[in-house]
Protein backbone atom coordinates (compact mmCIF):
# COMPACT_ATOMS: atom_id res chain seq x y z
CA UNK A 1 0.00 0.00 0.00
CA UNK A 2 1.21 3.50 -0.86
CA UNK A 3 1.39 5.71 2.26
CA UNK A 4 2.37 9.07 0.77
CA UNK A 5 2.31 10.88 -2.56
CA UNK A 6 3.10 14.21 -4.18
CA UNK A 7 -0.53 14.40 -5.27
CA UNK A 8 -3.61 12.19 -5.14
CA UNK A 9 -6.19 12.16 -7.94
CA UNK A 10 -9.55 10.65 -7.05
CA UNK A 11 -11.24 9.18 -10.12
CA UNK A 12 -9.99 6.89 -12.88
CA UNK A 13 -12.09 8.19 -15.75
CA UNK A 14 -10.87 10.24 -18.66
CA UNK A 15 -10.72 13.45 -16.59
CA UNK A 16 -8.62 11.92 -13.82
CA UNK A 17 -6.29 10.22 -16.29
CA UNK A 18 -5.89 13.35 -18.39
CA UNK A 19 -4.89 15.23 -15.24
CA UNK A 20 -2.45 12.45 -14.33
CA UNK A 21 -0.95 12.53 -17.82
CA UNK A 22 -0.38 16.29 -17.84
CA UNK A 23 0.87 16.36 -14.24
CA UNK A 24 3.55 13.82 -15.12
CA UNK A 25 4.50 16.00 -18.08
CA UNK A 26 5.18 18.73 -15.49
CA UNK A 27 7.25 16.46 -13.27
CA UNK A 28 4.59 15.65 -10.67
CA UNK A 29 4.04 11.94 -10.01
CA UNK A 30 0.50 11.48 -8.69
CA UNK A 31 -1.32 8.50 -7.25
CA UNK A 32 -4.65 7.84 -8.97
CA UNK A 33 -7.36 6.16 -6.88
CA UNK A 34 -10.24 4.39 -8.61
CA UNK A 35 -12.85 2.28 -6.83
CA UNK A 36 -13.42 0.05 -9.87
CA UNK A 37 -11.37 -0.37 -13.05
CA UNK A 38 -10.32 2.50 -15.30
CA UNK A 39 -13.03 3.88 -17.61
CA UNK A 40 -15.85 1.99 -15.89
CA UNK A 41 -17.93 5.08 -15.08
CA UNK A 42 -19.18 7.69 -17.52
CA UNK A 43 -15.99 7.40 -19.60
CA UNK A 44 -16.93 3.84 -20.50
CA UNK A 45 -20.62 4.55 -21.01
CA UNK A 46 -20.71 7.30 -23.60
CA UNK A 47 -20.45 7.94 -27.32
CA UNK A 48 -17.29 8.67 -29.29
CA UNK A 49 -18.00 12.19 -30.51
CA UNK A 50 -15.77 15.23 -30.09
CA UNK A 51 -18.33 17.73 -31.31
CA UNK A 52 -17.37 21.41 -31.36
CA UNK A 53 -20.54 22.56 -33.10
CA UNK A 54 -22.71 21.59 -30.10
CA UNK A 55 -20.87 23.90 -27.71
CA UNK A 56 -22.26 27.20 -26.52
CA UNK A 57 -20.41 30.22 -27.97
CA UNK A 58 -18.18 31.73 -25.31
CA UNK A 59 -16.04 29.94 -22.73
CA UNK A 60 -17.62 26.56 -23.48
CA UNK A 61 -16.57 26.70 -27.12
CA UNK A 62 -13.21 28.26 -26.24
CA UNK A 63 -12.44 25.26 -24.05
CA UNK A 64 -13.58 22.86 -26.75
CA UNK A 65 -11.39 24.49 -29.40
CA UNK A 66 -8.34 24.36 -27.13
CA UNK A 67 -9.10 20.73 -26.33
CA UNK A 68 -9.48 19.86 -30.01
CA UNK A 69 -5.99 21.20 -30.69
CA UNK A 70 -4.61 19.04 -27.88
CA UNK A 71 -6.36 15.98 -29.31
CA UNK A 72 -4.29 16.31 -32.45
CA UNK A 73 -1.13 16.26 -30.33
CA UNK A 74 -2.40 13.29 -28.33
CA UNK A 75 -3.14 11.43 -31.54
CA UNK A 76 0.58 11.50 -32.33
CA UNK A 77 1.65 10.88 -28.74
CA UNK A 78 -0.73 8.04 -27.83
CA UNK A 79 -0.92 6.27 -31.16
CA UNK A 80 -3.62 4.77 -33.38
CA UNK A 81 -5.16 2.81 -30.51
CA UNK A 82 -7.22 5.85 -29.50
CA UNK A 83 -8.98 5.75 -32.90
CA UNK A 84 -8.96 9.52 -33.35
CA UNK A 85 -10.37 10.78 -36.63
CA UNK A 86 -11.70 14.04 -38.05
CA UNK A 87 -14.78 12.84 -39.91
CA UNK A 88 -17.02 15.87 -39.40
CA UNK A 89 -20.22 16.28 -37.45
CA UNK A 90 -23.70 17.60 -38.06
CA UNK A 91 -26.72 18.71 -36.05
CA UNK A 92 -29.82 17.82 -38.06
CA UNK A 93 -32.86 20.08 -38.24
CA UNK A 94 -36.47 18.98 -38.62
CA UNK A 95 -38.54 22.18 -38.77
CA UNK A 96 -38.38 25.92 -39.35
CA UNK A 97 -38.31 26.73 -35.64
CA UNK A 98 -35.23 24.56 -35.17
CA UNK A 99 -33.67 26.06 -38.31
CA UNK A 100 -33.97 29.59 -36.93
CA UNK A 101 -32.56 28.58 -33.54
CA UNK A 102 -29.62 26.66 -35.03
CA UNK A 103 -28.91 29.41 -37.57
CA UNK A 104 -28.53 31.89 -34.70
CA UNK A 105 -26.46 29.39 -32.72
CA UNK A 106 -24.12 28.80 -35.67
CA UNK A 107 -23.80 32.52 -36.42
CA UNK A 108 -22.57 33.17 -32.88
CA UNK A 109 -20.13 30.27 -33.17
CA UNK A 110 -18.71 31.67 -36.41
CA UNK A 111 -18.07 34.99 -34.69
CA UNK A 112 -15.43 33.34 -32.55
CA UNK A 113 -13.83 31.33 -35.32
CA UNK A 114 -15.72 28.05 -35.71
CA UNK A 115 -16.07 27.03 -39.34
CA UNK A 116 -19.65 25.78 -39.00
CA UNK A 117 -21.96 25.85 -42.02
CA UNK A 118 -25.70 25.72 -42.60
CA UNK A 119 -26.56 23.03 -45.15
CA UNK A 120 -29.93 22.77 -46.87
CA UNK A 121 -31.83 19.52 -47.37
CA UNK A 122 -29.99 18.50 -50.54
CA UNK A 123 -26.56 19.34 -49.16
CA UNK A 124 -27.30 17.50 -45.92
CA UNK A 125 -28.24 14.30 -47.73
CA UNK A 126 -25.11 14.56 -49.87
CA UNK A 127 -23.07 14.33 -46.66
CA UNK A 128 -25.30 11.70 -45.01
CA UNK A 129 -27.43 9.92 -47.65
CA UNK A 130 -29.04 7.64 -45.05
CA UNK A 131 -30.96 10.47 -43.38
CA UNK A 132 -34.76 10.50 -43.54
CA UNK A 133 -36.57 12.55 -46.17
CA UNK A 134 -38.17 14.89 -43.63
CA UNK A 135 -34.82 16.39 -42.52
CA UNK A 136 -34.76 20.06 -43.59
CA UNK A 137 -31.03 20.62 -43.20
CA UNK A 138 -28.26 20.76 -40.64
CA UNK A 139 -25.37 22.66 -39.18
CA UNK A 140 -22.16 21.02 -40.36
CA UNK A 141 -18.63 21.31 -39.03
CA UNK A 142 -15.98 19.41 -41.01
CA UNK A 143 -13.46 19.46 -38.15
CA UNK A 144 -15.67 17.70 -35.62
CA UNK A 145 -13.91 14.51 -34.62
CA UNK A 146 -14.25 11.24 -32.76
CA UNK A 147 -12.20 9.04 -30.46
CA UNK A 148 -12.57 5.73 -28.68
CA UNK A 149 -13.33 6.93 -25.12
CA UNK A 150 -12.22 3.75 -23.36
CA UNK A 151 -9.02 3.41 -25.37
CA UNK A 152 -7.91 6.98 -24.86
CA UNK A 153 -8.57 6.73 -21.12
CA UNK A 154 -6.40 3.60 -20.96
CA UNK A 155 -3.67 5.12 -23.14
CA UNK A 156 -3.51 8.26 -20.99
CA UNK A 157 -3.14 6.03 -17.94
CA UNK A 158 -0.45 3.94 -19.65
CA UNK A 159 1.58 7.02 -20.53
CA UNK A 160 1.10 8.51 -17.05
CA UNK A 161 2.36 5.26 -15.51
CA UNK A 162 5.41 5.31 -17.78
CA UNK A 163 6.10 8.83 -16.52
CA UNK A 164 5.87 7.87 -12.84
CA UNK A 165 2.20 7.95 -11.85
CA UNK A 166 0.96 5.14 -9.62
CA UNK A 167 -2.51 3.59 -9.66
CA UNK A 168 -4.63 2.04 -6.92
CA UNK A 169 -7.56 0.29 -8.58
CA UNK A 170 -10.47 -1.32 -6.75
CA UNK A 171 -9.68 1.16 -3.99
CA UNK A 172 -12.39 3.51 -2.77
CA UNK A 173 -11.65 6.99 -1.44
CA UNK A 174 -13.89 7.28 1.62
CA UNK A 175 -12.81 10.60 3.13
CA UNK A 176 -10.50 13.57 2.71
CA UNK A 177 -8.76 14.57 5.93
CA UNK A 178 -7.75 18.15 6.66
CA UNK A 179 -5.91 19.85 9.49
CA UNK A 180 -5.51 23.55 10.19
CA UNK A 181 -7.13 24.60 6.93
CA UNK A 182 -5.07 22.42 4.63
CA UNK A 183 -5.48 18.99 3.11
CA UNK A 184 -3.71 16.23 5.02
CA UNK A 185 -4.57 12.86 3.51
CA UNK A 186 -7.05 10.71 1.63
CA UNK A 187 -8.60 7.82 3.52
CA UNK A 188 -9.21 4.79 1.30
CA UNK A 189 -10.59 1.30 1.68
CA UNK A 190 -6.96 0.12 1.87
CA UNK A 191 -5.51 2.74 4.20
CA UNK A 192 -4.57 6.43 4.23
CA UNK A 193 -2.35 8.29 1.78
CA UNK A 194 -0.72 11.51 2.97
CA UNK A 195 -0.51 14.20 0.29
CA UNK A 196 -0.22 17.99 0.11
CA UNK A 197 -2.40 18.07 -3.02
CA UNK A 198 -5.68 16.23 -3.59
CA UNK A 199 -7.68 16.57 -6.82
CA UNK A 200 -11.29 15.43 -6.80
CA UNK A 201 -12.04 14.18 -10.33
CA UNK A 202 -14.76 11.74 -9.33
CA UNK A 203 -17.38 13.00 -11.79
CA UNK A 204 -20.95 12.51 -10.62
CA UNK A 205 -19.61 11.14 -7.31
CA UNK A 206 -17.47 14.21 -6.56
CA UNK A 207 -19.96 15.89 -4.17
CA UNK A 208 -20.05 12.96 -1.74
CA UNK A 209 -16.36 13.27 -0.93
CA UNK A 210 -16.85 16.85 0.24
CA UNK A 211 -19.91 16.34 2.45
CA UNK A 212 -17.96 15.80 5.68
CA UNK A 213 -15.98 18.96 4.99
CA UNK A 214 -19.15 21.05 4.81
CA UNK A 215 -18.53 21.86 1.16
CA UNK A 216 -21.41 21.52 -1.31
CA UNK A 217 -20.93 21.01 -5.04
CA UNK A 218 -23.94 21.63 -7.33
CA UNK A 219 -23.26 18.48 -9.34
CA UNK A 220 -26.08 16.04 -10.05
CA UNK A 221 -25.92 12.68 -11.84
CA UNK A 222 -27.72 12.82 -15.19
CA UNK A 223 -28.27 9.41 -16.74
CA UNK A 224 -27.70 8.78 -20.42
CA UNK A 225 -28.95 5.52 -21.93
CA UNK A 226 -27.23 4.33 -25.12
CA UNK A 227 -27.51 1.38 -27.50
CA UNK A 228 -24.96 -0.69 -29.43
CA UNK A 229 -25.97 -2.58 -32.57
CA UNK A 230 -24.49 -5.43 -34.54
CA UNK A 231 -21.75 -4.53 -37.02
CA UNK A 232 -22.89 -3.39 -40.46
CA UNK A 233 -21.21 -2.01 -43.61
CA UNK A 234 -20.41 1.69 -43.44
CA UNK A 235 -23.59 3.78 -43.48
CA UNK A 236 -22.71 6.85 -41.38
CA UNK A 237 -19.63 9.07 -41.66
CA UNK A 238 -18.71 11.18 -38.67
CA UNK A 239 -21.29 11.88 -36.01
CA UNK A 240 -24.89 13.05 -36.09
CA UNK A 241 -26.74 14.95 -33.39
CA UNK A 242 -30.27 16.32 -33.56
CA UNK A 243 -31.39 19.83 -32.71
CA UNK A 244 -33.57 18.14 -30.10
CA UNK A 245 -30.41 16.77 -28.49
CA UNK A 246 -29.08 20.31 -28.12
CA UNK A 247 -32.39 21.47 -26.66
CA UNK A 248 -32.41 18.64 -24.09
CA UNK A 249 -28.78 19.28 -23.18
CA UNK A 250 -29.13 22.97 -22.42
CA UNK A 251 -32.75 23.07 -21.22
CA UNK A 252 -33.26 20.38 -18.56
CA UNK A 253 -36.60 21.87 -17.50
CA UNK A 254 -38.09 20.66 -20.80
CA UNK A 255 -38.32 17.17 -19.33
CA UNK A 256 -40.28 18.41 -16.33
CA UNK A 257 -42.96 19.92 -18.55
CA UNK A 258 -42.91 17.33 -21.34
CA UNK A 259 -46.11 15.63 -22.45
CA UNK A 260 -44.47 12.77 -24.40
CA UNK A 261 -41.95 10.10 -23.50
CA UNK A 262 -39.20 11.59 -25.67
CA UNK A 263 -39.32 14.94 -23.90
CA UNK A 264 -39.77 13.40 -20.46
CA UNK A 265 -36.67 11.26 -20.90
CA UNK A 266 -34.69 14.06 -22.55
CA UNK A 267 -34.23 11.99 -25.70
CA UNK A 268 -32.13 13.48 -28.47
CA UNK A 269 -30.28 11.76 -31.28
CA UNK A 270 -26.58 11.05 -31.06
CA UNK A 271 -25.44 8.60 -33.71
CA UNK A 272 -22.13 7.32 -34.94
CA UNK A 273 -20.66 4.18 -36.43
CA UNK A 274 -17.55 2.69 -34.90
CA UNK A 275 -14.61 1.40 -36.91
CA UNK A 276 -15.89 -2.10 -36.21
CA UNK A 277 -19.15 -1.23 -37.99
CA UNK A 278 -21.31 -1.19 -34.86
CA UNK A 279 -23.64 1.76 -34.42
CA UNK A 280 -23.63 3.62 -31.11
CA UNK A 281 -26.99 5.30 -30.57
CA UNK A 282 -28.07 7.74 -27.88
CA UNK A 283 -29.34 9.11 -25.75
CA UNK A 284 -31.54 10.01 -22.83
CA UNK A 285 -30.84 12.74 -20.27
CA UNK A 286 -32.54 11.80 -17.01
CA UNK A 287 -32.32 12.94 -13.40
CA UNK A 288 -32.90 9.65 -11.57
CA UNK A 289 -30.21 9.72 -8.92
CA UNK A 290 -27.45 7.14 -9.17
CA UNK A 291 -29.53 4.55 -11.03
CA UNK A 292 -27.47 3.20 -13.94
CA UNK A 293 -29.96 0.60 -15.14
CA UNK A 294 -31.13 0.58 -18.74
CA UNK A 295 -34.93 0.70 -18.89
CA UNK A 296 -37.35 -0.75 -21.45
CA UNK A 297 -38.92 2.69 -21.85
CA UNK A 298 -35.55 4.37 -22.42
CA UNK A 299 -34.29 1.72 -24.84
CA UNK A 300 -37.48 1.90 -26.90
CA UNK A 301 -37.48 5.70 -27.00
CA UNK A 302 -33.84 5.94 -28.09
CA UNK A 303 -34.29 3.23 -30.74
CA UNK A 304 -37.49 4.68 -32.21
CA UNK A 305 -36.02 8.15 -32.27
CA UNK A 306 -32.96 6.90 -34.16
CA UNK A 307 -35.08 5.13 -36.78
CA UNK A 308 -37.04 8.34 -37.27
CA UNK A 309 -33.81 10.01 -38.43
CA UNK A 310 -32.15 7.04 -40.16
CA UNK A 311 -34.84 4.59 -41.38
CA UNK A 312 -32.26 1.95 -42.38
CA UNK A 313 -31.58 1.33 -38.70
CA UNK A 314 -34.98 -0.37 -38.38
CA UNK A 315 -33.52 -3.64 -39.63
CA UNK A 316 -30.40 -3.60 -37.46
CA UNK A 317 -30.21 -5.78 -34.34
CA UNK A 318 -29.30 -4.38 -30.93
CA UNK A 319 -26.63 -6.35 -29.09
CA UNK A 320 -26.08 -4.27 -25.95
CA UNK A 321 -27.51 -1.40 -23.92
CA UNK A 322 -25.86 0.60 -21.16
CA UNK A 323 -26.19 3.80 -19.18
CA UNK A 324 -23.73 6.24 -17.66
CA UNK A 325 -24.04 9.08 -15.18
CA UNK A 326 -22.93 12.48 -16.44
CA UNK A 327 -21.93 15.05 -13.79
CA UNK A 328 -24.38 17.89 -14.49
CA UNK A 329 -23.93 21.48 -13.29
CA UNK A 330 -26.61 24.20 -13.54
CA UNK A 331 -24.71 26.28 -16.10
CA UNK A 332 -23.37 23.39 -18.18
CA UNK A 333 -19.72 24.15 -17.43
CA UNK A 334 -17.27 22.15 -15.31
CA UNK A 335 -15.87 23.25 -11.97
CA UNK A 336 -12.10 23.72 -12.02
CA UNK A 337 -11.11 25.42 -8.79
CA UNK A 338 -9.40 25.27 -5.44
CA UNK A 339 -11.75 24.60 -2.55
CA UNK A 340 -11.56 27.91 -0.72
CA UNK A 341 -10.48 27.59 2.88
CA UNK A 342 -8.76 24.22 2.38
CA UNK A 343 -5.25 24.64 1.03
CA UNK A 344 -4.26 21.93 -1.41
CA UNK A 345 -7.75 20.67 -2.27
CA UNK A 346 -8.85 21.05 -5.89
CA UNK A 347 -11.99 19.98 -7.75
CA UNK A 348 -12.16 19.08 -11.45
CA UNK A 349 -15.64 17.76 -12.15
CA UNK A 350 -19.02 18.68 -13.62
CA UNK A 351 -18.38 18.16 -17.34
CA UNK A 352 -21.77 16.44 -17.91
CA UNK A 353 -21.77 15.09 -21.48
CA UNK A 354 -18.61 16.95 -22.49
CA UNK A 355 -16.06 14.95 -20.53
CA UNK A 356 -14.57 13.30 -23.61
CA UNK A 357 -14.44 16.52 -25.62
CA UNK A 358 -12.96 18.61 -22.80
CA UNK A 359 -10.67 16.05 -21.16
CA UNK A 360 -7.37 17.16 -22.74
CA UNK A 361 -7.79 20.84 -21.94
CA UNK A 362 -9.06 19.99 -18.46
CA UNK A 363 -5.97 17.92 -17.75
CA UNK A 364 -3.66 20.63 -19.01
CA UNK A 365 -5.42 23.46 -17.18
CA UNK A 366 -5.54 21.61 -13.87
CA UNK A 367 -1.86 20.73 -14.18
CA UNK A 368 -1.00 24.35 -14.92
CA UNK A 369 -3.06 25.75 -12.04
CA UNK A 370 -1.88 23.34 -9.34
CA UNK A 371 1.80 23.70 -10.33
CA UNK A 372 1.62 27.49 -10.32
CA UNK A 373 1.78 28.06 -14.07
CA UNK A 374 -0.42 30.55 -15.88
CA UNK A 375 -3.31 28.54 -17.34
CA UNK A 376 -3.69 28.45 -21.10
CA UNK A 377 -7.33 29.49 -20.68
CA UNK A 378 -8.53 31.76 -17.85
CA UNK A 379 -10.43 29.46 -15.47
CA UNK A 380 -11.83 32.20 -13.23
CA UNK A 381 -15.34 31.67 -14.60
CA UNK A 382 -15.12 27.96 -13.76
CA UNK A 383 -14.75 28.61 -10.04
CA UNK A 384 -16.90 27.18 -7.27
CA UNK A 385 -17.86 30.69 -6.21
CA UNK A 386 -19.99 31.24 -9.31
CA UNK A 387 -22.70 29.24 -7.54
CA UNK A 388 -24.01 31.44 -4.76
CA UNK A 389 -24.89 28.66 -2.31
CA UNK A 390 -21.43 27.10 -2.00
CA UNK A 391 -17.79 27.97 -1.78
CA UNK A 392 -16.31 28.06 1.71
CA UNK A 393 -14.94 25.27 3.79
CA UNK A 394 -16.83 24.85 7.06
CA UNK A 395 -14.80 22.42 9.13
CA UNK A 396 -11.74 20.22 9.20
CA UNK A 397 -12.37 16.60 8.34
Amino acid sequence: MINAAEAVIIGGGIIGNSIAYFLTQSGVKPVVIERNDLATGASGACDKAIILSSKNPGLHLQLALASAALYQELDSELGPEIEYAKDGGMIVIENSEQWEAMENFAARQRQIGLNVKMLDKKETREVQPALAEHILGCTYHPDDAEVNPINITLQLAKKARQNGAQYLLHTEATAIKTDGGRVKSVVTSRGSIAAPLVINAAGAWAPGLFTRLGVSLPIRPRKGQLLITEAKPRLIRGDILSAGYIAAKYNPTLAENGDDVYTQLGVGLSLGQMRSGNFIIGATREFVGYDTRSTPQGIAAVARNAVRFVPALAGVNLIRTFAGLRPYTPDGLPILDWVHGIEGLFVAAGHEGDGIALAPITGKLVSQVVTGEKPQVDVTALGIGRFSDIGNKVKDG
